[in-house]
C-alpha cells in the first residue's frame, strides 16, 4: 500500500513520526514545510516540500492547491493520512475528487470539539481519529482509537 503522510512542522510532524510503526512498513511519499524538525527527513525519506500554510492562511492555500493536485496526480496513493494542520483540507478534498482514502488524526489538545481544519474536513473524510473518548460520541466520523502518545 502507498500512504502519503501529510502535516506541518512541530507538534503535528511529531504525531506523524509516532505513528511510525505503521507506516514504516509501507511505501510512502512526505508533504510538509521545511522547518528544522522536518529536515531530518531529507536523504532519508521522499518528501515534497510545500510553503508553510498558516491558520486561516488562503494566500498559501492558493499556492499550494494547485501543488497538491499535481502531488496526488503524480503519486497516486492508496491512502493519505494527515495529523494536520491546514494543509490537511486542500489534500482531503482533492482526495475525495480522486477516490482516494482520506484518514485524519485530531490533535490531542482538541478535546471537546473539532480544530477548523477537523470541520472542514469532516464532510470529504473517510475517518477522522480522535484521541478523547468524549469526542467520538460528538460526531458519526470520528473514532477514540486511544492516544497517540
Amino acid at each position: 500500500m502507498k500512504l502519503m503522510l501529510v502535516c506541518t512542522s512541530g507538534g503535528h510532524f511529531s504525531t506523524m513520526k509516532r505513528l511510525k510503526s505503521f507506516w514504516y512498513q509501507h511505501e510512502r511519499v512526505w508533504i510538509t514545510d521545511l522547518k528544522q524538525d522536518t529536515e531530518e527527513l531529507k536523504e532519508k525519506e521522499q518528501v515534497y516540500w510545500l510553503p508553510y500554510q498558516g491558520p486561516r492562511n488562503l494566500k498559501n492555500l492558493a499556492i499550494n492547491l494547485p501543488k497538491m493536485f499535481k502531488i496526488i496526480a503524480q503519486e497516486r496513493p492508496d491512502l493519505i493520512i494527515s495529523t494536520g494542520a491546514n494543509i490537511a483540507v486542500g489534500f482531503a478534498w482533492i482526495a475525495k475528487l480522486f477516490g482516494i482514502r482520506f484518514i485524519y488524526i485530531e490533535s490531542i489538545s482538541r478535546s471537546t470539539d473539532l480544530s477548523l481544519s477537523g470541520k472542514l474536513i469532516y464532510p470529504v473524510c473517510h475517518e477522522i481519529y480522535v484521541q478523547w473518548p468524549s469526542l467520538s460520541q460528538k460526531y458519526a466520523k470520528t473514532l477514540f482509537r486511544g492516544y497517540v502518545s
